[in-house]
């Protein structure tokens, strides 16, 4: 009898971790989860946009920097090529630096040299500057490489939580009213509202064909709409608006939020509308909806 009881409580150790560890998940554990990583992807997914601006700014400079090179390459080859010959530069020259003196000549030729020497030093000094860019260029790349990996990883994750999300069942869209906002932020709010339910997507900023946003392509499209250009980054919009407090929101204004790792629109009331993460759609929420504010701003212009 003894050892029939030990081998049941021995049985029943054995299987019980094993049925906790295969137990499904309640709603509240994959809501909880699907937040915690929509947050992570939604900062990863502001680094690449501000990345993609950093990398724009720099590339420009490097597209000036080859411009002005080769200016001064042009230039410099010009020089040399009419040194050894009597062109009209050369005679120009000659005229400019001719001296009364016996030394005249030396003069001239000490001068030529002279100029010869800055040439070369503005070759120098931009080649310089051409070599520091690319470098920087080849940083930004490599780390733009590595936000995309940490991208692929976080929405594999999220394509798993997908199917969990399934057994939650999601409250159907209400829009409800759309707020009356006058002035140019009319627009910009009613963009915004027109745009609940639209899929968040990574870098997205179109509601139309193939439609999806992420939290600043909503804010960037609901201002375009004003003839406001926004870039398409939390913290570049940041440095964009003029900032406020928060008694002085209006709709249109924005809030910013987690480090500026995201971005919604006010449309009054004490709400916002923001696309939230992967797996969910564009939404009217409180203010303070669960997210750190960082700040306020209004948009100028």
């Amino acid at each position: 009898m003894l050892r029939t009881l030990l081998a049941g409580a021995a049985s029943l150790i054995v299987m019980a971790p094993a049925t906790v560890a295969h137990a499904d998940p309640t709603a509240a554990e994959i809501e909880a989860q699907l937040q915690k990583q929509g947050a992570e992807l939604e900062l990863v997914v502001e680094q690449w946009n501000q990345m993609n601006v950093t990398l724009a700014d720099s590339q420009a400079k490097v597209a000036s920097l080859e411009t002005d090179l080769a200016k001064a390459t042009e230039s410099a080859q010009s020089i040399a090529i009419e040194s050894f010959k009597t062109g009209n530069r050369l005679r120009n020259l000659s005229v400019l630096l001719r001296a009364s003196s016996s030394d005249s000549l030396v003069d001239q030729m000490g001068t030529l040299d002279e100029f010869a020497r800055r040439q070369q030093r503005t070759l120098d000094e931009l080649k310089s500057a051409k070599a520091n860019l690319n470098q920087t260029l080849a940083t930004q790349t490599a780390q733009k490489t590595e936000i995309e990996a940490k991208k692929k990883s976080l929405e594999t994750d999220m394509a798993k939580l997908d199917q969990l999300k399934k057994k939650v069942t999601a409250p159907p869209v209400k829009k409800g009213p759309p707020p009356a906002v006058s002035g140019r932020a009319s627009a910009a709010v009613n963009y915004a509202y027109n745009a609940i339910g639209i899929p968040y997507k990574f870098g997205g900023e179109n509601t139309t064909s193939k439609p999806g946003l992420d939290c600043s392509g909503l804010t960037k499209m609901a201002w375009k709409q004003a003839g406001v250009t926004l870039s398409h980054s939390a913290a570049t919009q940041w440095r964009e608006v003029a900032h406020i407090s928060r008694s002085d929101l209006a709709p249109g204004d924005l809030v910013f939020y987690n480090s500026l790792g995201h971005v919604a629109i006010y449309i009054g009331g004490g709400e916002v509308i923001h696309a939230p993460a992967a797996g969910r759609t564009v939404t009217r929420v409180k203010v303070d909806m669960g997210n750190t504010i960082y700040g306020y701003g209004r948009v100028k212009g």
